[in-house]
């Protein structure tokens, strides 16, 4: 499997509403964390998660967290 791109080397700590999200798991979207189809005709697809209720994520950029979408901290070692 392909490395995806690292978006960034922190994460993006967003205040997200209840619903359904679709992360990039590629690191080429233009509106990152978040999926914008630019993994089209790659082996990477959005990872589809959902918040049940108002709160604060941190979402991961640099595409190595083990606990995806959330940030775990991975990106302080690259």
């Amino acid at each position: 499997m392909a490395e995806p791109k690292i978006a960034d080397k922190r994460p993006q700590v967003l205040e997200l509403k209840p619903g359904v999200y679709r992360y990039c798991t590629c690191g080429e979207s233009s509106d990152q964390p978040f999926c914008d189809g630019s993994h089209a005709g790659t082996e990477f697809g959005p990872k589809v998660f959902t918040v049940d209720e108002k709160k604060r994520c941190a979402l991961c950029c640099c595409k190595r967290t083990g606990n995806s979408p959330f940030c775990d901290g991975t990106h302080s070692g690259l």
